[in-house]
């Protein structure tokens, strides 16, 4: 069953449109995932956002090297950036379940032996490699559910609602994000300031275990499979993926990731002056409240606000947050200035990732959401390095020089994306 012209030209083309079935179709995404799917999915994506966080923490604890810290830091995302759309692919062409399950069980156990080998007496060298190892093995769970739910989407919901609940699942998915990613650096600090250092990256090696192998088992990692064998399936030349259009949504989520690695290292100097580090964490989820409620409003705003206006409007809202940071001198003003970024964050994620799933060469979603998650974990995780060591050298307030730096990229991939974007294009969203 094929839709209309307009959903067609605003449908994701890195999926394939299936073909017809005997199969109900569904009356609400919850129903055609399962209703399992979306909390399994939400805690499976924790321990991503744990990684960077906990491995700075830990090193720097057991190490006693901020320097050391952050290098490690740096080499989970370099890990993240050279396999992450390798995983991807090998989803793509194998399936889902598979390669999220070994992935999973491979991460943990890297996880578990950065947490031996920190205080052994094992050269900083080989704590490197475990370092790239752990990004390398991360299971992409937050890209693999995006891809996941977009076809299901296509699949099993009637033909009319498709375009509402494609938008309605990217502003979810994106919120889901913003919890993790806000919520994750939390509980590393809530678990490395009341047991110890090493905790939060067992605690992740064990929240890989059992939630991302339950979201690899699930059910709905077959519904998402569009059927045949790996030779059957149908994939766009590798070559679709350096088209433009769909490079400068790449930069435009990893300045984003920029802007969380920066923001949330130089709000801990911000506050380790003050006197609180251990706060950094709390703060920091004042952001996360106004980035979530936005992240999912945009599944409500009006269609005349097309999404590469959405793009810079926001883009320019988070911009704008971000040069008020030099004028903050209480932690109360920096609580009122990250209240005003989370709404221009939110909707950006959320357009960037509609804006990636659309330009997905076909049978390629899940490289193509992998690629944009590793943008994220690479910037945050580069970003984390350079602003501790800034923040070292020069003081806070250069360090929160950084975040503007990133909202910056973000807006000029905004404004490369509404170029490359054309008028047409904005009719259509």
């Amino acid at each position: 069953m094929r839709g209309p012209p307009r959903e067609r030209r605003r449908g994701v083309r890195g999926t394939q449109e299936p073909k017809k079935t005997a199969e109900r179709e569904s009356r609400s995404l919850i129903e055609a995932a399962g209703f399992s799917y979306f909390p399994i999915a939400l805690m499976a994506r924790l321990p991503f956002a744990m990684m960077v966080v906990g491995v700075l923490t830990l090193v720097v604890s057991g190490r006693g090297s901020l320097a050391l810290g952050g290098l490690n830091s740096a080499m989970v995302g370099v890990g993240g950036a050279i396999f992450g759309p390798l995983i991807g692919a090998a989803a793509d062409r194998y399936g889902q379940r598979p390669v999220v399950l070994a992935a999973g069980l491979a991460n943990s156990v890297a996880l578990l032996v950065m947490s031996w080998i920190v205080y052994s007496p094992v050269p900083d060298t080989a704590m490197l490699a475990v370092g790239f190892a752990i990004g390398a093995t991360a299971p992409q769970v937050s890209p693999m559910s995006r891809s996941r739910l977009v076809v299901i989407t296509l699949r099993k919901i009637p033909t009319a609602r498709r375009i509402r609940v494609l938008n309605g699942m990217m502003a979810y998915e994106s919120a889901a994000d913003e919890i993790v990613f806000v919520f994750g650096p939390f509980v590393v600090g809530l678990l490395a300031t009341t047991m110890n250092a090493a905790m939060p990256v067992v605690i992740g090696a064990i929240l890989n275990l059992v939630f991302v192998s339950a979201f690899a088992l699930h059910r709905s990692s077959t519904v998402a499979n569009d059927g045949g064998s790996a030779r059957d399936r149908v994939q766009g030349p590798a070559s679709e993926l350096l088209r433009p259009a769909l490079l400068v949504v790449v930069l435009g989520v990893t300045g984003v990731g920029v802007f969380f690695g920066s923001m949330l290292t130089s709000l801990t100097a911000f506050m380790e002056v003050r006197g609180h580090p251990e706060a950094a964490g709390l703060v920091y989820g004042a952001m996360g409240v106004g980035s979530a409620a936005l992240a999912l409003a945009v599944a409500f705003m009006p269609a005349r606000f097309t999404p590469r206006a959405r793009w810079l409007v926001f883009a320019a809202v988070l911009f704008a947050g971000t040069l008020a940071l030099e004028l903050v001198d209480s932690v109360a003003g920096m609580v009122v200035v990250l209240l005003v970024i989370g709404v221009g964050i939110g909707p950006t994620l959320v357009t960037q990732y509609s804006f990636g799933a659309d330009r997905s060469p076909q049978g390629r979603s899940a490289t193509v959401m992998t690629i944009l998650g590793s943008g994220v974990i690479v910037g945050q995780s580069a970003a984390s390095a350079f602003t501790g060591s800034l923040a070292q050298a020069a003081g806070p307030s250069a360090a929160l020089a950084v975040p503007s730096a990133a909202a910056g990229i973000v807006v000029v991939a905004g404004l490369a994306n509404w170029v490359l974007t054309g008028r047409a294009a904005a009719t259509k969203g």
